[in-house]
């Protein structure tokens, strides 16, 4: 439902009209109150207790291909209307006069409904959810030297109305829990991590177990001290269902983010309809799966988000697009504009991105590669988009031996190009999982959702130190 509690409509509408009061073809406002709650704990003392509320507006105005922009803490009409005279000082001189603007009420559902909000729930009890925490983790292993553990819950209030008369808002509540452990063996010292988050409120803790975060972490890190060298070359890869999915929301996702399209710097430009990828791959963005890190009721420009299919069956069928980028082409948005805050202009990004399942049975897929490397957690990675060239961490992987998964691997590289990679899967499983991420683009962070089900790459270089 529209909060207008945040800005009265009828103050809007006088603030866009005086945004385009100089001749501006576009003006948006949104308007963003947000509040956090983040813990931290580090060998069983709270490091970290804060909170915080940010609330504000940005306001800009578009003359051509020329935006204006400006933000401001203060949400009084005075405020407002200083923003928008600052934003449409860029634009053209001459028009004149004032545009009168009417806004219409558009209502987008969530993608799932919160229990319990986060700021019901006393501090205390979180940060015994972090104690216990740690002990489940240290009681997995002796070798478990250090567990740190945190907490982080958020409240976002939008609201955005522009002067095609939308008037929409969100209001989207964020919880997550992590847990890292060091295990310290002759190998020296080993690290394992395990999240949770979701696109709900404190109800996080029904649906994924802190006994089941922690004792991931630990494994993690206790499975590593006796990890052998990973190999190095070219060999097959079997991708476990999960966090996989975040090499192709790098390798590929970004590729087909629309402003990269429209200034020529990305792979993907100019082939729409190709065989992009193998034929068992279907790639999706789609901010409205359920309570998925990425989900959202609209995008920060007040778009209703939608499930957009850009691979299907190996075929390139559509980019990712925001407001702007799609009104360049005549076309319209996907829900795709996005901004980290009130202070950012929103840019084409990534919701939930996942390649979907497929028939092939997941043991079988291992059964079937009689050598090989079965990654079951990928960390941080980079993307050049222009040429698809990724490098991703391997921060849990096993050798596959005679159809076998075996010994566990020391962390290395996974190092390809995005097109190549898409082409080189010959198996897609039945399973699959989604993962929660962080994306970064041009300096501004979103949270993002990121799946796949098993599948295999018949050949991936691995920056290892062993020999193929």
């Amino acid at each position: 439902m529209t909060d207008t509690a945040l800005v009265e409509p009828d103050v809007l509408e006088r603030v866009l009209g005086a945004a385009l009061a100089r001749g501006g073809d576009f003006a948006e406002v949104f308007v963003e109150d947000r509040k956090m709650t983040g813990i931290s704990l580090d060998d069983r003392r709270v490091e970290e207790l804060s909170s915080g509320h940010d609330r504000g507006a940005g306001i800009r105005v578009v003359v051509g291909d020329t935006t204006g922009f400006a933000h401001t803490t203060d949400l009084s009409e005075p405020g407002l209307q200083a923003a928008a005279e600052a934003a449409a000082a860029v634009a053209r001189e001459g028009g004149g006069g004032t545009r009168r603007v009417e806004l219409r009420e558009s209502r987008a559902a969530a993608p799932n409904e919160i229990r319990t909000l986060p700021s019901e729930v006393a501090k205390a009890t979180k940060v015994e959810l972090l104690l216990r925490a740690d002990d489940i983790a240290r009681s997995k292993s002796d070798s478990i030297v250090q567990v740190s553990a945190g907490y982080g819950d958020s409240r976002r209030r939008i609201l955005v109305a522009n002067s095609d008369g939308l008037l929409s808002g969100d209001d989207c509540v964020r919880t997550r829990f992590s847990v890292v452990c060091v295990a310290s063996g002759d190998t020296g010292m080993q690290t394992g991590y395990e999240t949770a988050a979701l696109t709900v409120g404190f109800e996080l803790f029904d649906l994924r177990s802190i006994e089941d975060v922690a004792a991931e972490a630990a494994r993690r890190a206790v499975t590593k001290l006796s990890a052998r060298p990973a190999p190095v070359g070219v060999v097959p890869v079997v991708i476990k269902s999960g966090s996989g999915g975040v090499l192709f929301h790098e390798a590929c996702g970004h590729g087909l983010e629309a402003d990269h399209i429209v200034k020529d710097s990305s792979v993907y430009t100019g082939r729409l309809g190709e065989l992009v990828a193998s034929p068992l791959v279907t790639l999706v963005d789609d901010g409205t799966v359920g309570p998925n890190w990425g989900s959202m009721a609209i995008d920060d420009e007040g778009r209703p988000a939608q499930r957009n299919v850009l691979i299907e069956n190996g075929v390139l069928v559509d980019y990712m697009w925001d407001g702007l980028s799609a009104k360049k082409k005549g076309r319209a948005s996907s829900g795709n504009g996005r901004r980290e805050s009130y202070q950012h202009l929103p840019m084409v990004r990534m919701t939930n991105t996942f390649l979907l399942p497929g028939a092939d049975d997941p043991e079988e897929i291992v059964a079937e590669t009689p050598h090989g490397v079965y990654v079951a957690h990928l960390g941080g990675g980079q993307v050049n988009t222009a040429t698809g060239d990724f490098v991703f961490g391997m921060t849990e992987a096993y050798l596959i031996e005679n159809g076998r998964i075996t010994e566990p691997l020391r962390d290395a590289n996974l190092i390809g190009n995005g097109p190549d990679v898409l082409s080189k899967i010959d198996a897609v499983g039945s399973d699959f999982d989604m993962c929660p991420g962080t994306c970064g683009k041009d300096g501004q962070s979103v949270p993002v959702g990121c799946g796949q089900p098993t599948l295999r790459v018949t050949g991936v270089t691995i920056g290892g130190t062993a020999d193929a």
